[in-house]
């Protein structure tokens, strides 16, 4: 690729594309091929100037010759990135809009007053036919209200102001379908699979294989707790699927062989072998936009309430104009009042506002899978936090493996590692990287492996029965007896660790000692929820020792110690019998329950597939700061929402008043009253909060 470097400095460049104006797809093509260069943090490319800006800290030389040897049709972009990138919905919405002013102020200009009526009588037929639909429904909506002011307006002879009332409806419903549009395709793709590899079935037993080598007809092993990355038929084995992604439903579905199975839909109970029938990645996304424009349940009460305000406002706004007309006989005055209504901007403003908010919290890397969760995040008064994982590192290490049975550590790491590795919690995770880390290489040499939530795994090794979990599964559920010799050994296990037991036929064969410390923004995070009004509590499944001192360390207001999954969704529910509101961040299956217990459950992006599936709003794994972003975004929320239906009463009445006072003629107030309208709409797509400011401030 040819190019040339406007300007640059030590980690910034800018560069125009020498050759014919980029498409949407090349622009994407060549944002996502900058963004994975090494050291580039951030790339915008402006097609319609053929320019790109990049921020780097890598080497420069290093991305000039990646420019170089750049070609649009030799990249390999993954599937989805152009397809669903929502650079070409913003271009064509771009383009509705200034054409759709150009149009206006040209036929206002230019076109002779014969024709230009002609025009305004026919762009009104369609806004009257809105309105008797309406009416034959024996409903007074917005769509009656916006008819009799257009037809009023035509009637007197008016057509400027008929013309000024189409046009700024039509702006008004291009800038709504726009932001709406553009917010679904924000979260749809944040919500689509971010599945990197999978178990592949081979001869030789299961391989794990990157994602992008799957074939249609392969055959895939997925295991509990797993997303299912491709639509399929199972063919062999049985699972319980969590299909709420895609269908709603809160219960999972038993799926068996030649069971029909989707992408995005995840294993609660069981594994199943699935025969690859499509590996696009688009249908996902398509069925996540579905999900989100389909389903009322994504609508914050507010929203709700504010669109049946709007329609049982008409018929006030509508006797208004009768009355003023009854009392003042001025057809003028009448008209200014019917050109104002207080539905109109309602309408546009709630839904507008909402979404949008949804579209600043995914910039932050915060999914919300709808407005109400965001609304629950606002009045909320207490949230529960998960312990392993969310409080305390993304990424536990081991820190030491104790024998108990005189083998080597690195013989017991290996086993350990050969069942974890099936497994997406942090604690699994740090016992396949040390073993990864040693070199430690783990074939597969177990049977079907078995997971029990919240307690640990089992599976057979050569005849022997080997579990891995917690103390509470081992000794209590399992009956594992510690060797009587090493007595004293497990009694001088390190405190300040977390404890990982595995046993082997009944007996603990190692100790794999888990450092996880708590995260540096954890104590800071707490403290400022504290002082939003939140009672922060802790719930886990390690011991009381452990989670006491963690609790001291934090300021914690509330913490629970050697819990079950379902004692923190008993916790939660009798919370919300008390009447509080709850919110749950957590990380692991054993999470689920209580997730979707909550008023809204919020999981770490980086947790187990399932835990993300039932969550409402997912975080970025890197900062615990971001919930204090998701609650100070909530209740700014909650803030434009109020001052919004303030400043739409107020204004719309002072109009009124004037109106009736013959103060204002029915062309400025209706341009008032739409320009208000577009005003307050175009305020609820701006962000509500300044990220970096309260990002500092936690």
């Amino acid at each position: 690729m040819k190019f040339k470097i406007l300007h640059e400095n030590k980690t910034r460049m800018r560069f125009h594309v020498i050759g014919p104006d980029m498409t949407s797809k090349q622009a994407d093509i060549l944002a996502w091929h900058l963004q994975s260069l090494a050291g580039v943090s951030k790339v915008k490319v402006h097609e319609r100037i053929n320019n790109a800006t990049i921020e780097y800290m890598g080497d420069r030389q290093a991305v000039i010759d990646s420019l170089r040897n750049f070609r649009f049709e030799k990249a390999e972009v993954p599937t989805g990135i152009v397809e669903n990138s929502g650079r070409e919905l913003a271009n064509t919405y771009k383009e509705k809009i200034v054409n759709m002013i150009v149009f206006h102020y040209a036929r206002k200009w230019f076109l002779p007053y014969p024709l230009r009526y002609g025009y305004t009588i026919w762009r009104a037929a369609g806004y009257v036919w809105k309105g008797l639909k309406s009416l034959a429904k024996r409903k007074l909506e917005v769509s009656v209200l916006d008819a009799t002011a257009i037809t009023v307006s035509i009637l007197r002879s008016d057509i400027n102001t008929a013309s000024t009332t189409m046009f700024m409806l039509g702006i008004g419903e291009l800038l709504e379908d726009w932001t709406h549009k553009k917010s679904v395709a924000d979260l749809a793709r944040t919500m689509s699979l971010n599945v990197s590899s999978v178990w592949l079935q081979t001869e030789g037993g299961q391989v794990q294989v990157p994602v992008n080598r799957i074939q249609k007809d392969d055959r895939i092993v997925v295991h509990a707790g797993n997303v299912i990355p491709f639509d399929g038929i199972a063919s062999a084995g049985e699972a319980m699927v969590n299909q709420a992604s895609l269908t709603g439903e809160s219960v999972a579905v038993r799926k068996a062989v030649e069971s029909a199975v989707y992408a995005g839909t995840t294993i609660e109970e069981g594994e199943l072998t699935i025969r690859v029938t499509s590996v696009g990645g688009s249908s996902r996304y398509e069925k996540i936009v579905a999900m989100i424009e389909d389903t009322e349940k994504l609508k914050s009460s507010v929203e709700s309430q504010a669109e049946h305000l709007a329609d049982r406002l008409v018929p006030y706004c509508l006797g208004g104009t009768a009355l003023t007309y009854l009392l003042t006989g001025n057809a003028v005055k009448a008209l200014a009042v019917l050109m104002v209504d207080y539905s109109c901007a309602l309408k546009l403003a709630m839904p507008v506002t909402v979404l949008s908010s949804i579209r600043e919290a995914s910039d932050s890397r915060i999914t919300v899978k709808g407005g109400k969760y965001l609304e629950a995040v606002a009045e909320a008064d207490t949230i529960v936090f998960d312990k392993t994982g969310t409080l305390t590192k993304a990424q536990p290490t081991v820190a030491q493996v104790v024998s108990f049975n005189g083998e080597s550590e690195d013989s017991l790491l290996r086993v350990a590692a050969c069942l974890e590795e099936h497994f997406p919690h942090s604690m699994a995770k740090a016992v396949v990287q040390k073993a990864k880390e040693r070199n430690l290489v783990h074939d597969e040499m177990h049977s079907k492996v078995e997971y029990i939530v919240a307690h640990g795994i089992a599976s057979r090794i050569d005849d022997s029965k080997v579990i891995v979990g917690s103390a509470h599964f081992v000794f209590e559920d399992e009956h594992c007896v510690i060797p009587e010799d090493k007595r004293e050994l497990f009694d001088s296990l390190p405190e300040e660790y977390s404890h990982l037991y595995m046993a082997v036929d009944g007996v603990l064969s190692a100790v794999i000692c888990v450092a996880d410390p708590l995260r540096e923004e954890a104590k800071g995070v707490v403290k400022r929820l504290q002082d939003l009004g939140l009672k922060v509590v802790m719930m886990t499944g390690d011991s009381d020792r452990t989670a006491k001192a963690i609790a001291a360390q934090l300021q914690l207001d509330e913490y629970y110690s050697e819990v079950l999954p379902e004692d923190k969704a008993g916790f939660v529910e009798r919370e919300k019998a008390a009447g509080r509101k709850v919110l749950m961040i957590g990380d692991g299956i054993n999470d689920s329950p209580a997730l979707s217990a909550a008023d809204a459950g919020i999981a770490i992006s980086d947790g187990a597939e399932l835990a993300r599936e039932i969550a409402d709003i997912t975080i970025g794994a890197e900062d615990l700061r971001e919930i204090v972003l998701l609650k100070m975004l909530s209740d700014a929320l909650m803030k434009r929402i109020h001052s919004n239906y303030r400043k739409i009463i107020g204004f719309n009445t002072l109009l009124i008043a004037l109106g009736i006072g013959g103060v204002i003629q029915p062309t400025t107030s209706a341009l008032l009253h739409n320009t208000s309208t577009l005003l307050i709409g175009m305020e609820g797509m701006t962000n509500l909060l300044d990220e970096k400011k309260i990002l500092g401030d936690a």
